[in-house]
């Protein structure tokens, strides 16, 4: 076989100073480009009596010599398809690039974990530590599947497939969870196909592999109800007095949330250079939120601008350069646990509630327009928000009756 500007063989031939206990000699294939020969074991081996030199086949019909002949030309065809492979992607083309690309060995660096594993590092600087601690879940979910599905520690990103990422959702919808966990509920479970897939995406925009296993698969999330505080639940928090000092302080945090829309995050990172006056009493936080990076310019209200003055000499705070006092998210939510029970509120209360109640209960239901919401939030699309901010029935009727006054009117 030849092309313009390179000439390539492939044939067969026994290794006879190998010869076995049994009296076999090992067949090797021959592969030679452009002159250049090298050698590949076929792991077959016959008696020499049984082999034909001159056509590089076994000879006879018997049934065993009819299989051997069969593997032999698949063996070929798929050194032919190999080498045909290497032109397509316009490959300089040498006898050890094609041996490679027959065994295999040109993929040995691109497997599944060693691209987990270049995906976490590359990404450890740029995702947020509570998105990489998901991450090395996922990977340790599939690495545990890989073990008990295939019996093996890796895979070769050519050998992933769809039925590969199926056999990994019912892996994780029947997995025991470890003690302490919760069962994964559907969402849980297409959270982690999800970070699979973006792992996978990178695999193929660095060409690691040629076919995305994903092309065909759908991601199928329940949509959530999200938990915000009433406007009666909120008042009940606002109102309470504690004598604890740190429950003190986690009351004003959430209030402040509440009433700014602030991630945790953004609120632990705000600092005075964050606080811009506009004018006599008019404040505005401009930041950056910390997970999309995106801008964020909240005018504070009263009650957030109330709580901000009353840490303007906190100890904690001047030492740390911030706006307020802080703690890890994981102590907020377990102090808000308890207001939650001291103030006769059943929903699970956590931190991030009070960026729900703000979408809602604070501006939505006041009649604060999507659109503006969703620039205080510092979302860059609107249907982010639309999930974010449900317009609860108290608005809606009250949106309705003065529709009817103005049908009145209008009649």
């Amino acid at each position: 076989m030849s092309t313009a500007n390179n000439t390539f063989g492939a044939s067969f031939y026994l290794k006879k100073q190998k010869i076995n206990q049994a009296g076999k000699s090992p067949i090797y294939a021959r592969i030679t480009v452009n002159g250049k020969r090298i050698e590949i074991s076929v792991k077959r081996s016959i008696e020499e009596s049984n082999w034909n030199p001159v056509k590089g086949m076994a000879k006879g019909s018997r049934e065993e010599i009819t299989k051997l002949n069969k593997y032999l030309d698949q063996f070929k065809a798929g050194i032919v398809e190999g080498y045909q492979q290497l032109l397509l992607q316009k490959k300089f083309i040498t006898a050890e690039l094609l041996k490679e690309k027959v065994t295999g060995a040109d993929q040995a660096e691109f497997t599944l974990c060693k691209l987990m594993e270049y995906h976490n590092a590359e990404q450890a600087n740029v995702l947020e530590p509570g998105t990489m601690k998901n991450y090395y879940t996922t990977q340790k979910y599939i690495k545990e599947f890989i073990k008990e599905r295939f019996k093996t520690s890796d895979k070769y990103l050519s050998e992933l497939s769809y039925k590969f990422i199926t056999d990994f959702q019912y892996y994780l919808l029947n997995r025991t969870p470890e003690k302490g966990q919760k069962p994964l509920n559907n969402n849980g479970l297409m959270k982690h196909i999800e970070r699979f897939c973006k792992m996978i995406n990178l695999a193929v925009r660095l060409e690691w592999i040629d076919r995305n296993p994903f092309q065909a698969y759908q991601l199928k999330f329940d949509k959530v109800e999200r938990e915000f505080l009433t406007k009666d639940e909120l008042a009940r928090i606002e109102n309470k007095h504690f004598n604890i000092v740190r429950l003190q302080v986690v009351q004003d945090l959430f209030i402040f949330s509440c009433y700014t829309g602030l991630a945790y995050i953004d609120v632990f990172n705000l600092t005075p250079a964050n606080l811009i006056e506009k004018s006599e009493n008019d404040i505005w936080i401009v930041t950056n939120r910390q997970k999309t990076n995106e801008p964020v310019k909240v005018p504070l209200l009263p009650k957030a601008l109330a709580i901000v003055e009353k840490y303007k000499g906190h100890p904690q705070a001047l030492a740390e350069g911030k706006v307020l006092p802080t703690l890890s998210n994981q102590k907020l939510n377990s102090y808000l646990k308890e207001i939650a029970d001291t103030c006769d509120i059943v929903k699970p209360l956590t931190f991030h509630i009070a960026r729900h109640t703000f979408a809602t209960t604070v501006t939505l239901t006041n009649g604060v327009p999507i659109e503006t919401v969703s620039k205080l939030l510092g979302h860059s699309k609107l249907t982010t928000t639309q999930i974010y901010a449900k317009v609860i029935e108290s608005k809606l009727g009250d949106d309705m009756a003065r529709l009817k006054v103005k049908l009145k009117n209008f009649n």
